[in-house]
């Protein structure tokens, strides 16, 4: 089942491409469209809401085409924009019935319908204050409350933490994941920051220039490596735990590196052929009783443990290390795109 789905998708502006040829599908879940400043973005969402015609291709959300049925897809689906577009004389609650009376719902579940949405959002007890006097985070939380009002199967979030300091970052990452976890609703969320995409979504689109560069799972991003992440604290004996560590590891034979934060990564043993001289989906291959991978792995966090238990160390954490998206844009050969398509962009990796 796709949600979203797009095929040679494009428009053009004079002298700008803001989508070139876009061809993706996006299921149910929470996806996370990531791209640069003036990658095409917000274009995308425009279009699929019918508010913005393509030049070339097509676009069906929830089944529907985009260019004919833009006014039954509004029906069916939610939109926070990026900016700051509430009337500062009006309440909250006054702005989320308003639209929830113009998504079709009469005036008392219209009424009921907000006092539910504004508690999920975490703004009951302010709701009849006038908005002019909200935080961002707190506007923020309008915005995705008259979104999700009238109970839409699918909500698009343009830059929902846009303007949020950290704190406010998690809560409203926090509330995204709820949308679809606590009620079914399907999410798709631009972003810039790669760092909260890959903690929120289920899927990553990552588009550049308009053009799809990637549409992956976020595991497949963020897939495990071969090392092992290790923090540990301080003792009276050892008041630098972490060199200590570090030196019993590598006498142990373990290859270690250290990284900003005080954290340790031990190198892993290599994903290896157990029977390298038999195809390894052979029947008939009997076990050799060879050290195995995941021996190894196995052998090398024994090896932590024990070591940070004869130094009397106290372990704050053990992992096995994952990739981040962040690595995987750094990794990429960077590709020249066309002046005005990647004028002012920018991008935050963190």
């Amino acid at each position: 089942m796709t949600v979203i789905e797009t095929d040679s998708l494009s428009k053009r502006y004079p002298g700008v491409t803001a989508l070139d040829r876009l061809t993706v599908d996006i299921g149910p879940g929470v996806t996370g469209l990531v791209g640069a400043n003036g990658a095409g973005k917000s274009t995308l969402i425009k279009i699929l809401l019918g508010l913005a015609p393509a030049s070339d291709g097509s676009a069906r959300v929830l089944g529907r085409d985009s260019a004919r049925d833009g006014s039954a897809i509004r029906e069916r689906v939610g939109y926070m924009p990026e900016h700051d577009c509430l009337p500062p004389d009006v309440s909250a609650t006054e702005f989320v019935v308003h639209m929830a009376r113009m998504s079709g719902l009469p005036r008392t579940a219209a009424r009921e319908r907000t006092a539910d949405t504004l508690r999920h959002v975490g703004l009951y007890e302010e709701r009849y204050r006038p908005m002019g006097g909200y935080s961002t985070g707190m506007k923020q939380r309008v915005k995705l409350a008259q979104a999700l009002v009238h109970d839409p199967e699918l909500v698009l979030l343009d830059e929902p933490t846009n303007g949020l300091d950290p704190a406010g970052r998690d809560e409203m990452l926090g509330l995204i994941r709820r949308v679809h976890t606590d009620f079914g609703i399907s999410v798709l969320v631009t972003s810039h920051l790669l760092g909260e995409l890959e903690r929120t979504c289920d899927h990553i689109v990552v588009i550049d220039g308009g053009k799809l560069l990637r549409s992956q799972a976020t595991t497949g991003f963020t897939a495990t490596i071969g090392s092992l992440a290790v923090e540990v604290t301080d003792t009276d004996a050892h008041p630098d735990g972490t060199a200590a560590l570090r030196d019993a590891l590598t006498a142990a034979g373990l290859t270690v590196a250290e990284e900003p934060g005080r954290l340790l990564l031990v190198e892993l043993p290599p994903a290896t052929d157990p029977n390298p001289s038999k195809p390894p989906t052979d029947p008939r291959v009997e076990p050799s009783g060879d050290t195995t991978p995941a021996d190894g792995i196995r052998d090398a966090h024994d090896l932590v443990r024990d070591a940070v238990a004869d130094l009397g160390l106290g372990l704050v954490r053990m992992e096995q290390r994952r990739h981040r998206i962040a690595e995987v844009f750094q990794q990429r050969p960077a590709t020249p795109a066309a002046p005005d398509e990647r004028k002012g962009a920018t991008a935050d990796v963190r």
